[in-house]
């Protein structure tokens, strides 16, 4: 079928003469991520210019948005959690717009283990953070010897495995849609050539990807936001509880 599927290229490295980031490459991921960041910038401020005191039009459908936010953190963390919207809710855009990039013709930016594993990195730091911060640091140490202190080796496995399985469920579930979405076109287009060679065009390919596409670029980047941003207040909420 002539169908290759790769990783991210590498589309330029920084000079070497940069102090610490010289001959860093800078990777497909990297600049749809850019992309993707200037894009969610461009709306948040369209939505929020020439705010007035009573809402309409792009203002109330702003202000409706950050009311939903707030309302998702409150029953999830719990009241008095609401410091933690602003990055539930760049967390979410940024999913869920990196997952879609793909209907725009890019690499999707969640397709990279890198950008995933970061995010996941982020939510154990903060785990972790607000395990010391309201159980003390002996209090965080005593949690792994719970419920008796043979099963420590487990509990430090499963604080372990926390970010591990965040960023490979939501890379392996967009990874997998960008790795069958090219190899259905690939089987189609073959198959399109070997049956419809008179046609200019490979028509097989025309219906069917269209709404594979719906379901992983829109359904699937959709949920894996939510998904995330749902494990990620789940499991920074219950660090914030005491005993």
């Amino acid at each position: 079928m002539g169908v290759e599927i790769t990783g991210p290229k590498i589309l330029w490295e920084l000079p070497e003469g940069i102090p610490l980031i010289g001959g860093q490459p800078i990777t497909e991921t990297m600049r749809n991520a850019w992309i993707v960041m200037l894009f969610i910038l461009f709306l948040c401020m369209f939505l929020t210019h020439r705010m007035e005191k009573v809402p309409h039009g792009k203002q109330a459908l702003a202000e409706k948005a950050v009311q939903m936010i707030d309302s998702l953190v409150d029953s999830t963390m719990g009241a008095g959690n609401r410091s933690f919207s602003p990055y539930i809710a760049t967390l979410l855009m940024f999913s869920f717009c990196g997952s879609m990039a793909s209907l725009f013709f890019m690499r999707p930016v969640t397709g990279d283990l890198n950008t995933t594993l970061g995010w996941a990195l982020i939510t154990f730091f903060l785990i972790t953070f607000n395990k010391i911060k309201f159980n003390g640091f002996g209090g965080y140490l005593k949690g792994f010897l719970e419920p008796v202190f043979i099963m420590a080796p487990l509990n430090v496995l499963s604080e372990v495995a926390t970010p591990v399985a965040m960023s490979f469920r939501h890379f392996g579930n967009i990874a997998g849609g960008l790795v069958i979405s090219t190899l259905l076109l690939g089987a189609l287009s073959a198959l399109s050539n070997m049956l419809l060679s008179f046609l200019p065009v490979p028509l097989l390919q025309v219906g069917l990807p269209g709404v594979l596409s719906l379901y992983f670029d829109l359904f699937t980047s959709a949920m894996q936001a939510f998904i995330f941003s749902m494990l990620t207040m789940a499991y920074v909420g219950d660090a914030r509880s005491t005993d």
